[in-house]
């Protein structure tokens, strides 16, 4: 192959390539890590080298994990929670995701930035008021309060999922299926929501994942109805090595799903072109 017909790299573009080999590497390597020492035995967590793949391969230190007090109260707290977060998130976002999606009204981009600027509250500025508010109303250290903060926090990126997965459904087939004798209402729930489904799915598994990741506002807002992140964080500095892997690879599992899911959406709304 002569040098004309060899394909060229350019510096920025090979800079770019090295650049995101480096950020995959900063990712994996603590996912692998995390992964491998889960599924080795307790004594192996503190060999060195680590090996590539757990050997053997155990659940010795997963059930050591699951096992441990509270662990399993806190895993159903956390699921309760996530749950409730869902259903309130997804019950206020899609409807309000649809209306930004489909109806020009005035403030409609203001709206859509006020919804987004509520993520840059540090979550201390709402969870400090919101305690003392629920030790005043006699719901403080309660799954339903926690839930009701995980829902302040989920709802923005609800409202702006479900409005980029309605977006993404052709008005023109609501506008169609009324012209043959539907109503709005059927329009939506015979065209529109069936497209909007997947989506509809990856906005709720995202909401379940905020709320089951959540830990700062489960720290100050429970005592003993700790939801598993806030039980993990409670019990770091005391816990032992293997009960941190097992822990933290249990809290990675629904994020990693969670990616397999929704990663289209995602790329759509960053702007990305999906076929």
């Amino acid at each position: 192959m002569n040098r004309a017909s060899r394909p060229h790299v350019s510096p920025a573009r090979a800079l770019t390539y090295v650049f995101a080999v480096v950020m995959a590497l900063w990712i994996l390597l603590p996912i692998w890590l995390i992964g491998v020492m889960a599924f080795s035995e307790q004594a192996g967590v503190f060999r060195f080298p680590k090996p590539i793949f757990p050997q053997p391969f155990s659940t010795e230190t997963m059930l050591f994990f699951l096992n441990s007090t509270g662990v399993l109260n806190a895993v159903r707290n956390s699921l309760v929670v996530a749950g409730i977060t869902l259903v309130l998130a997804i019950a206020i976002g899609a409807p309000a995701g649809y209306a930004i999606a489909r109806y020009l009204f005035p403030g409609r981009e203001a709206f859509r930035v006020i919804v987004v600027s509520t993520r840059a509250f540090p979550i201390v500025i709402l969870s400090i008021p919101l305690a003392v508010t629920f030790i005043r109303w006699g719901m403080y250290d309660s799954v339903f309060s926690l839930a009701l903060m995980h829902t302040a926090l989920a709802l923005p990126f609800t409202i702006l999922i479900t409005s980029s997965v309605f977006a993404s459904v052709p008005k023109d087939l609501e506008e169609a299926a009324m012209t043959l004798g539907c109503s709005p209402w059927q329009a939506f729930l015979r065209v529109a929501m069936p497209l909007a489904l997947p989506g509809l799915a990856a906005a709720t598994l995202f909401t379940f994942v905020i709320s089951w990741n959540e830990v700062f506002a489960a720290v100050i807002l429970t005592v003993r109805n700790r939801t598993l992140p806030a039980l993990v964080l409670a019990s770091l500095s005391e816990s032992p090595l293997p009960y941190r892997f097992a822990g933290g690879f249990f809290l990675l599992v629904p994020s990693l799903i969670f990616m397999l899911f929704i990663r289209k959406y995602l790329f759509t709304l960053w702007g990305r072109v999906t076929k």
